[in-house]
């Protein structure tokens, strides 16, 4: 199919070519004026090189960078859906399971004053940072109840052809839908083998650090873009053990 296609597009192109040369004809039997069509001749073509760099290279660009600005804003409106419903209440149940006497939390508390370079700083401590998880550490059944009653809206998310441009993103979905499925898979969340808490323990990990990248990057957006959200942010900032939704 693609190959006829092809053939179509050559077809078509050299008719518009066959049309072109009738016109100069016709043009030339009417007036006789070779000089005239040649000195037009040459002038469309010398255009066309304009015209290619005005439609390929210009304007094609800003529709790309609109196109692009948009799938952006559909994309954040996305994962601000998912911190809503379910990002914010993970944080607090990951930070439970984390035993890294090191806590993180004292650097996360995110206000009106931090600049691009101090989310930068931040970054580089996550990265490098170690997390020691023990899944029986925490409320694991209530991470199970969350997790269960959200299924349906992960699976959802994960069918949102936007995410295909955030792999990062997509890949944090796919590590907590792994989870959630882990623990349906369990009728008792207590007294597990130690071989089993360990694998959780795994998964959790793989979710968190993956779920705190997001966060940040999501904070930032929201403080450099909707001031408005960031302050709701702010308020319900899951590490912060001061933090009120009410504005004091």
């Amino acid at each position: 199919m693609k190959n006829g296609m092809n053939t179509n597009k050559i077809i078509f192109g050299l008719l518009l070519v066959v049309l072109s040369f009738i016109v100069y004809f016709v043009h030339f039997l009417i007036f006789r004026d070779v000089h005239h069509i040649m000195i037009y001749f040459v002038g469309d073509v010398a255009f066309v090189f304009i015209e290619v760099l005005l439609v390929t290279l210009i304007i094609h660009q800003v529709l790309t960078e609109r196109e692009k600005r948009s799938m952006l804003k559909k994309l954040n409106m996305v994962i601000g859906a998912f911190f809503s419903e379910v990002g914010t209440d993970l944080l607090k149940y990951f930070s439970s399971f984390d035993t890294n006497p090191d806590k993180i939390s004292k650097h996360l508390i995110v206000d009106e004053k931090w600049s691009d370079e101090h989310f930068d700083k931040l970054r580089g401590i996550l990265e490098h940072r170690e997390y020691k998880i023990d899944s029986g550490a925490g409320e694991l059944d209530k991470l199970k109840e969350l997790l269960v009653d959200k299924r349906d809206f992960l699976l959802r998310l994960l069918e949102n052809p936007n995410l295909f441009e955030h792999e990062a993103f997509t890949e944090l979905l796919w590590a907590v839908f792994h989870l959630a499925e882990e623990l349906s898979q369990r009728t008792r969340i207590v007294e597990l083998p130690s071989s089993d808490y360990e694998h959780l323990s795994g998964d959790i990990k793989r979710s968190y650090k993956l779920l705190m990248r997001e966060w940040l990057d999501y904070m930032e957006h929201l403080k450099n873009n909707y001031p408005y959200l960031f302050s709701l942010a702010m308020r319900t900032n899951p590490f912060d053990p001061e933090a009120r939704p009410e504005v004091e």
